[in-house]
C-alpha cells in the first residue's frame, strides 16, 4: 500500500472506517468521503495522529450536484490509485410500502454514486496502467428475497456492472472486483429500522465483525480476483437459489408476512 492512494465512499463509519484506519497504517494516503463532517475530522485527526496520511471530502452522495462537485474537486487534484465503493444502505419491508423518496434515494447512493466515481477515476486509471476498484456488493445481489428488493436490485445491478468491467479491462493493468459480503456488524442495521415505514432486518442476528469484511477488501487487493465472497460460504447462496428457489417462493412470503406483523 505504501505510495497508493486510495478513495473511500462512505468512510465516516462501518466498513469504510475500519478500512481507512488499516490501509493507512500500511501506508497508503486515503481520501475519505462521507456525510458526516464530525465523525470524518474524527477519523482524520486518528489517522494522521498514528502518522498517515487522510484527506476528507464532506459529500451527500445521494446529492448528484453534490457528485459532480466532488469528482470536479478529485480529478483536478488527486491521482487515486484505488477507489472502493462502499457507499449504500438498505431497507426491509414489503415495496408497496417503501416510500418513493427512500426508493429514489436508494438508487442514487447504491448505484448513481458507484457509476459517476468510476466512470470519473477510471479512464485515469487505464491511461496510467494502473488501478483497482472495488465494489462493496452482497450476496442479496444474486440471492434476491422478501423484504429486501431494491436492496437486492441495486446489488444485481452492481454485480453485473463489476463483471463487465472486470472483462472490459482484461490486460489494461487495472482490475475491477466485488466483494459479495454476507450481513455485517454495522450501523446499516440501525439505519434500515429507522427510515419511514423500516423494519428491522431478520439477517442481522446473522452478521459478522466488521474487521472480517475488511479482511475480504484487502485480499481482493492481494489476489486481484473478480469476485470474493465473505464469509466464503456463501458461495453456495447461487445454488440454492438455482435448485431451491421455488421453495423459497412458497417459503418467503410467510416469512415477511410474519415479520411486518
Amino acid at each position: 500500500m505504501k505510495g497508493k492512494t486510495v478513495f473511500i465512499s462512505g468512510a465516516s463509519s462501518g466498513i469504510g472506517r475500519q478500512l481507512a484506519l488499516v490501509l493507512s497504517a500500511n501506508g497508503a494516503a486515503v481520501i475519505l468521503v462521507a456525510r458526516r463532517q464530525e465523525r470524518l475530522i474524527a477519523l482524520q485527526q486518528e489517522i494522521t495522529s498514528k502518522g498517515g496520511t487522510a484527506k476528507i471530502y464532506v459529500c451527500d452522495l445521494e446529492e448528484e450536484k453534490a457528485r459532480k462537485t466532488l469528482i470536479d474537486r478529485i480529478i483536478k487534484t488527486e491521482k487515486v490509485d484505488i477507489l472502493v465503493n462502499n457507499a449504500g444502505f438498505g431497507w426491509y419491508g414489503y415495496y408497496a410500502d417503501m416510500p418513493v423518496n427512500l426508493i429514489h434515494s436508494l438508487v442514487s447512493v447504491n448505484i448513481d454514486a458507484m457509476l459517476d466515481l468510476t466512470r470519473a477515476l477510471l479512464p485515469g486509471m487505464r491511461e496510467r496502467g494502473y488501478g483497482h476498484i472495488i465494489n462493496i456488493g452482497s450476496i442479496a445481489g444474486g440471492f434476491p428475497n422478501q423484504g429486501i428488493a431494491m436492496y437486492s436490485a441495486s446489488k444485481a445491478f452492481m454485480d453485473a456492472f463489476s463483471t463487465a468491467l472486470f472483462r472490459e479491462m482484461r490486460g489494461s493493468g487495472v482490475c475491477v472486483s466485488v466483494l459479495r459480503l454476507g450481513p455485517v456488524k454495522t450501523e446499516f442495521f440501525d439505519r434500515a429500522k429507522t427510515l419511514e415505514n423500516g423494519r428491522k432486518v431478520p439477517a442481522e442476528r446473522f452478521s459478522i465483525p466488521v474487521e472480517r469484511a475488511v479482511q475480504g477488501v484487502l485480499r481482493l487487493l492481494k489476489t486481484r480476483k473478480r469476485y470474493l465472497y465473505v464469509p466464503k460460504i456463501l458461495g453456495i447462496t447461487r445454488l440454492v437459489e438455482l435448485f431451491f428457489g421455488g421453495v423459497i417462493d412458497l417459503l418467503g412470503p410467510l416469512l415477511l408476512r410474519r415479520r411486518t406483523e
